[in-house]
């Protein structure tokens, strides 16, 4: 039986021969790999796994954009995690700093900012345009599309053509923005 080593090495091979049904059945298998091993570290970090699979399109890319610095008379598995290490460094910097940056807000709390009293319905209205307003056009858009239209997150990523990851990402720091906005006028 041969080894995911060599297996994946002849793909590699394959594919410096042109051979591109190799190269996906290659990124594809490698993907389904990287699923598993990337979630598992993000939750050893203490991190959203829910960003592994952004990590994992980012090691993709890195592997692509690598390709050919792969010696084929080298070991492939030492050269993939080389890259697979350095991509989850960096995503992991990311992520930490982004985390430290966001303030997770359920629509609970979205419907507490932009509540009013019923007799003062319009006034709400107003305001809430005008927050939205203030906001950059890709997060109002998000927040029109999740939280006022009542879209998934799956049809507003389709939608303004982006990932999944990034809309709930963006949702969740308009929705940070919104909050201290409303907390402000409190004062």
């Amino acid at each position: 039986m041969e080894t995911r080593e060599l297996l994946w090495a002849e793909a590699m091979r394959a594919e410096r021969q042109g051979d591109a049904a190799a190269y996906q059945r290659l990124l594809k298998d490698i993907a389904t790999l990287l699923r598993k091993l990337v979630r598992h570290r993000l939750g050893q970090l203490g991190l959203q796994t829910h960003e592994a699979e952004d990590l994992v399109q980012e090691i993709l890319i890195g592997l692509h954009e690598k390709r050919h610095t792969w010696d084929p008379d080298r070991p492939f598995m030492p050269w993939l995690f080389a890259i697979t290490r350095y991509k989850m460094i960096d995503g992991a910097r990311r992520l930490r700093r982004d985390a430290s940056r966001r303030m997770d807000l359920t629509y609970e709390d979205l419907a507490e900012i932009a509540e009013a009293p019923a007799e003062d319905f319009d006034r709400t209205t107003l305001d809430l345009e005008r927050h939205l307003s203030a906001l950059p056009e890709g997060q109002r858009n998000v927040v029109r599309a999740l939280a006022i239209e009542g879209a998934s997150v799956k049809t507003t990523a389709g939608r303004l053509n982006t990932s999944e990851g990034a809309i709930r990402v963006t949702f969740h720091r308009a929705l940070a923005k919104l909050k201290a906005a409303a907390l402000r006028e409190k004062e």
